[in-house]
């Protein structure tokens, strides 16, 4: 039967019916019809062979929150219903095709159970959890059978585009497909995309072209920080001197545990007319790096033993170390809702200015981001873990900036006026 009907789709997804691999991947923006061609091919090979097909999100309260719905409209379109039975909660083909729908997170004992599965589709990907994949995957061993997953991708740090563009997994096709592709692409959604584009890049970039939200509105430093070279110092005469109104360095330093890195941060603040820059200059950074070995490592960051470095009170035993190591250094105080006060003055600043040398800086400014509820789409208040150990190191060395003593604790007399650098 599948020989007399014609099943159309962009020619990008040709794969899905053409080649074998165990993982089949499709992510991108909006309007490239991933969704419907992937119905489409799943269709055709449920005429062409008997095969049990699961299709799954990481929540599904109900069948109404499936692609049920999708291949529904799919069977009409294509006049297939001669071929399929849509029935309340499953699709079955005459020739024992059956097609299935469960969410992830909700029925992980069920979705284990279920044997002999041929083609798995994950539809909504983005979303789904580490957790689920790890029962997922496994549950999904019989001989041949493929991981079919369609999505448009959110954070970078999300697990689905770790493990799926990050780092792709043995035989698997991964593609990054756009409107570009949908030889179907209607004028309205043509019109919505130009707007977006007008007015705003970036969230137009996030929706049509898929990609990541490095510059989402959950980012915390949204619209503050840049990268750019730049030299505190200037020529006088024969020797450097730091620019007027360049005050610094000032130096922050965080401590690591297990898998958090040990920071170390030398950044400077300008002050303006109005207002105030925050440069960030040079970092040290280290997973996993032995109190011993800590000395080493801050020493790599410029006159680091020259100036005092506020550190992390969390760990009196290392700064005492460093201390003997002869190094200036000194617990940051900490108080009530200081993350959220260090939050609130790094967004003040006019910019934060980051050089290119500070890699983990510009990687943590793209990532630290507040939490966005994965049902909804809304920015939450709490603050997703990790991506803050430089900030944090930057907090601490601004302390005293935090805490408006700038003039009572006559934090400027620190500044580095003249250098031999």
């Amino acid at each position: 039967m599948g020989n007399d009907v014609l099943i159309e789709y962009p020619k990008i997804y040709s794969f899905l019916i053409e080649k074998k691999a165990r993982y089949k991947c499709a992510y991108g923006g909006r309007g490239a019809a991933r969704s419907w061609s992937f119905a489409r091919a799943l269709l055709l090979k449920g005429l062409d062979e008997k095969h049990l097909i699961l299709c799954c999100r990481e929540i599904q309260k109900s069948i109404t929150d499936s692609v049920h719905r999708l291949l529904q409209d799919q069977i009409n379109m294509l006049h297939l219903d001669r071929f399929y039975e849509v029935q309340k909660n499953t699709i079955r083909g005459l020739n024992g095709t059956n097609f299935i729908f469960e969410g992830l997170s909700q029925n992980v004992t069920k979705i284990k159970s279920i044997e002999g599965i041929d083609i798995v589709w994950v539809e909504e990907a983005e979303k789904v959890s580490e957790d689920s994949w790890a029962i997922l995957i496994p549950t999904v061993r019989k001989e041949g059978s493929e991981i079919w997953i369609t999505f448009n991708p959110d954070q970078d740090s999300d697990p689905t585009y770790k493990r799926f563009v990050l780092t792709h997994p043995p035989n698997s096709i991964i593609i990054k497909t756009s409107w570009r592709d949908n030889n179907w692409f209607p004028d309205v959604l043509r019109k919505e995309m130009e707007y977006d584009y007008h007015v705003d890049p970036d969230r137009a970039s996030w929706i049509w072209e898929g990609e990541t939200r490095s510059h989402s509105d959950a980012q915390i430093l949204h619209g503050k920080w840049t990268v750019e070279s730049f030299d505190p110092y200037m020529e006088s005469g024969n020797r450097k001197v730091v620019k007027p109104s360049w005050y610094g360095p000032y130096f922050g330093a965080d401590w690591g545990f297990a898998r958090d890195p040990t920071t170390l941060v030398r950044f400077w603040i300008e002050l303006l007319d109005e207002g105030y820059n925050i440069l960030i200059e040079h970092e040290a950074y280290g997973i996993g790096v032995d109190i011993n070995d800590t000395p080493e490592m801050f020493d790599k960051v410029p006159d680091v033993r020259d100036s005092v470095i506020r550190a992390d009170s969390a760990r009196p035993e290392t700064i005492h170390h460093m201390y003997n190591q002869g190094f200036n250094i000194t617990a940051a105080p900490k108080w009530q809702g200081c993350k959220e006060d260090g939050i609130t003055w790094m967004r003040g600043a006019e910019k934060i200015i980051i050089h290119p040398r500070c890699i983990h800086a510009i990687e943590e400014a793209k990532n630290w981001s507040y939490k966005i509820d994965k049902l909804t789409g809304d920015i939450r208040p709490e603050i997703e873990k990790g991506w803050d150990h430089i900030w944090d190191a930057v907090r601490y060395g601004a302390t005293p900036m935090i805490l408006h003593e700038i003039e009572d604790t006559e934090i400027y007399e620190d500044r580095v006026r003249i250098s031999n650098i």
